[in-house]
């Protein structure tokens, strides 16, 4: 049995930028402090959410190291560090593990995409090079690019290969890649909708955007569900659904970038060729979050 990384609610934690673009540390100090001080299980920076799409390396390498000294071992630091490049993937994640990072999160291929015999050959290439555990990311929505279940049974046999972000929205499929993989593959959530039945099929927990905006809340869903209260995690799940779609009414991590700015968290924009929410949305996530009481 492999050891697991984190259970529970990860947050996938946005990059905020300043009014020039640039990244804007200061600030994200201070959301990694309202994570922490809200139960948040672990911190996941560079991901999706965090654009690491349009971060140079140095800036990359920047945001990881910033985050692992910021988060001083209080939970765990999971560092983006995939590529539709195989060996640009390797630089990435052999500098996150010198970093100090506590495992890795690794995006399958995109654009050039690759077959899953591909994959096997990708996430094994990364794998062996580093003893930093991995996180498996599968997003076909913007990669192009599923993994089967059959290919999860031969990943997990690498010992370094440990869990996968599972954001494919096909819970049989999910559950064909636990019966396959047993304790040998752990699988978080990578959609906040799906929160409750991937952890009750046997899932550790979330990689979350909604805990960007809601820390405390997502982690107590989530730690409802490890305790066996199913019910109570359901609850909750269906009560925070509309927040959960507000966050993406457009492209994340636009929706959840302008939530924090109305919370006092000021994170800027998001780099191009992401824009801003049109002023319908801009008023109708206000008007979701009011009734959230995230903002008055």
């Amino acid at each position: 049995m492999k050891k697991t990384i984190f259970t529970g609610s990860g947050v996938a934690i946005v990059t905020p930028m300043n009014t020039d673009g640039s990244v804007n540390y200061d600030m994200l100090g201070q959301l990694i402090e309202f994570q922490i001080a809200n139960g948040t299980d672990a911190i996941i920076t560079c991901g999706t959410t965090g654009e690491s799409a349009t971060l140079s390396h140095e800036e990359h390498c920047k945001v990881i190291q910033f985050t692992i000294d910021k988060t001083a071992g209080r939970v765990p630091v999971i560092a983006g560090a995939g590529s539709n490049e195989t060996s640009y993937a390797v630089e990435l994640s052999q500098e996150a593990e010198r970093m100090g990072a506590d495992a890795l999160l690794v995006v399958t291929p995109y654009y050039n995409k690759t077959s899953q015999a591909g994959l096997i050959c990708h996430y094994n290439t990364i794998a062996d090079s580093v003893s930093t555990p991995l996180i498996v990311y599968n997003v076909p929505s913007r990669t192009g690019c599923a993994i089967q279940p059959e290919t999860y049974a031969q990943l997990a046999k690498h010992p370094n290969i440990v869990a996968v972000k599972e954001a494919n929205g096909n819970l049989a499929a999910i559950a064909k890649t636990m019966s396959l993989c047993g304790d040998d593959l752990a699988i978080y959530s990578g959609n906040d909708d799906q929160i409750v039945p991937i952890m009750a099929l046997g899932g550790k927990g979330v990689i979350s955007v909604m805990a960007n905006i809601c820390p405390k809340e997502t982690h107590e869903l989530t730690a409802k569900m490890l305790s066996g209260d199913t019910a109570g995690a359901a609850k909750m799940q269906i009560a925070y659904t509309e927040l959960m779609e507000a966050m993406f009414m457009d492209v994340n991590p636009i929706p959840v970038k302008e939530a924090l700015n109305l919370m006092g968290y000021p994170c800027g924009k998001c780099r191009l060729p992401l824009v801003p929410l049109s002023e319908a949305n801009q008023a109708k996530l206000k008007n979701i979050m009011i009734k959230y009481s995230l903002i008055k």
